[in-house]
C-alpha cells in the first residue's frame, strides 16, 4: 500500500513538473510576440522607417514602398494610407470618432480576421469613440452599444494604439465626390492592445478608418 501511495506522489510530482515547464514565462510570450511581428514583417516585405524619416517626409508613408513607421516609444507599426479630408483633432477638443476596423491576431495567422464591424449589407456600422486631445495627449472611450469593440472585449478603453495616429490625421466627413476619410494600418503590439491580447500577449494587425462623428 505505501509502495502504490509512494507512486502516486511520484506521478504528481512528474506530472506537476512537465505542467510547468509547459508555462511559457511573460519574457518568453513577450519574445514569441516579437518572433511573429518580425516574420510579419519579412513575409509582407515591409520596410520599416524611422520617427526621424517619418517626419522628414511631412508625416507620410509610402504606401508603394509599403512603408510603415516604427513609433520606438509604444512599440507601435503604423502605414499611413490616408491621411483624411477635415483637420486634425486641435487641442483642448473632444469629438466623437466613427471607426471601421478589421482586427487580425498573428497567432493566427496574418490573413486570418479575427473580429471585424465592416458589413457589406449596412454600410452605417461603426464603432463610435469619444476621444478627447489633452495638450497633445489623447484619451478616448468606445460608446456603449455603438461598439464592436465593446461588446466582444467587455471595455470601454480604447486600444492605446488605436490613438497613436490621431497626431497625423485628419477627421472630417466627405463633403465633396473626391474627399476621403482617413485610413491607417497598424501592427500593435498586446501592450498597446485590446484587453484580450493584453491578457494573452499577442499581437494585432489593424485596418481602421477614421471619420468625425456629428
Amino acid at each position: 500500500m505505501k509502495k502504490l501511495i509512494y507512486l502516486f506522489v511520484v506521478l504528481i510530482g512528474a506530472f506537476s513538473f512537465g505542467s510547468c515547464n509547459k508555462t511559457e514565462t511573460y519574457a518568453e510570450q513577450k519574445e514569441y510576440e516579437r518572433s511573429l511581428i518580425n516574420k510579419f514583417i519579412a513575409d509582407s516585405a515591409v520596410k520599416v522607417i524611422s520617427e526621424a524619416q517619418f517626419f522628414q517626409q511631412d508625416s507620410t508613408t509610402d504606401v508603394s514602398k509599403n512603408e510603415y513607421v516604427l513609433f520606438e516609444s509604444s512599440g507601435v507599426y503604423m502605414q499611413l494610407i490616408r491621411k483624411g479630408c477635415g483637420t486634425k483633432l486641435k487641442k483642448g477638443e473632444t469629438a466623437t470618432v466613427l471607426c471601421r476596423f478589421r482586427e487580425r491576431n498573428l497567432k493566427r495567422g496574418a490573413d486570418s480576421i479575427q473580429l471585424t464591424n465592416e458589413n457589406l449589407k449596412n454600410v452605417t456600422v461603426c464603432d463610435k469613440m469619444t476621444v478627447k486631445n489633452t495638450s497633445g495627449t489623447f484619451t478616448a472611450s468606445f460608446i456603449n452599444g455603438a461598439s464592436v469593440m465593446y461588446s466582444t472585449y467587455g471595455s470601454a478603453s480604447v486600444p492605446a494604439g488605436w490613438l497613436v495616429p490621431l497626431s497625423y490625421i485628419n477627421l472630417g466627413r466627405p463633403v465633396n465626390d473626391n474627399d476621403e476619410i482617413a485610413k491607417v494600418r497598424l501592427i500593435v503590439p498586446h501592450s498597446q492592445g485590446q484587453a484580450y491580447a493584453s491578457q494573452s500577449v499577442y499581437p494585432c494587425i489593424y485596418d481602421i478608418t477614421y471619420e468625425r462623428g456629428r
